[in-house]
């Protein structure tokens, strides 16, 4: 009887290990983030009575190599967005030697963008962005640095990217310091749908980056 017992109870043992390695091992998915999942703060009123569907929206830009960049060369791309100024002595640097990471991981795949757009265009030319980008090692084809009328740069921003508050972005006097220093990273889709924000200045933040990057990459 004994034995009958024991031989029942590992046979049950037996399935259930067979049945438990042998499950298909679960894909992590990242959250499509819209309006309502962000600080009202940060979101157009308009868009925030939306609250679902939203995709980063056109755009037109002079790159580093003063030739017009729009918002289709990111369709079916997954891109990472940032706003810096060149001559920022403060987070700047510190995002962009991480950022200079996250490129060299992806600068040969043709599936993946970088843009840094300017928050200071009337000093960031695009000879001023171009010289900027040789300093960081920057392939044309992968990392964009984009610049244009300020005010459509900062509608982008509070608009699409969601990293600029609308009181911010109204004052279009001087640069915002609160706006200049955002150091937020924002990772987006291949349908341009935002996926992800993420501390620039923190190298453990951008380790999570690099690996979301490529999930996104291999994503449906």
């Amino acid at each position: 009887m004994k034995r009958i017992v024991f031989l029942v109870i590992f046979s049950f043992t037996c399935i259930f290990l067979i049945y438990f390695f042998n499950q298909p091992e679960k894909v992590k998915t990242l959250p499509v983030i819209n309006p309502v999942d962000v600080n009202e703060e940060m979101v157009d009123p308009e868009l925030l009575r939306i609250g679902y569907g939203h995709k980063i929206g056109t755009f037109s830009f002079l790159d580093q190599n003063n030739k017009q960049f729009t918002d289709k060369a990111i369709n079916g791309k997954v891109v990472v967005a940032e706003y810096f100024f060149t001559t920022c002595g403060t987070i700047c640097p510190k995002m962009n030697v991480q950022m200079q990471r996250v490129h060299k991981a992806f600068q040969k795949d043709r599936r993946f963008s970088i843009l840094s757009f300017t928050v200071d265009p009337a000093n960031d030319t695009p000879e001023q962005l171009k010289k900027y980008a040789d300093s960081h090692d920057a392939s044309d084809n992968t990392w964009h640095f984009l610049t244009g009328k300020k005010e459509d740069l900062y509608a982008l921003a509070r608009k699409s990217f969601f990293v600029l508050k609308p009181a911010e972005a109204l004052n279009q006097g001087d640069v915002g310091s609160d706006f200049i220093h955002t150091n937020n990273f924002v990772l987006v889709d291949k349908s341009r749908r935002i996926r992800g924000y993420y501390d620039g200045t923190s190298e453990n933040e951008v380790d999570q980056l690099i690996k979301d990057i490529g999930l996104l990459l291999e994503e449906k």
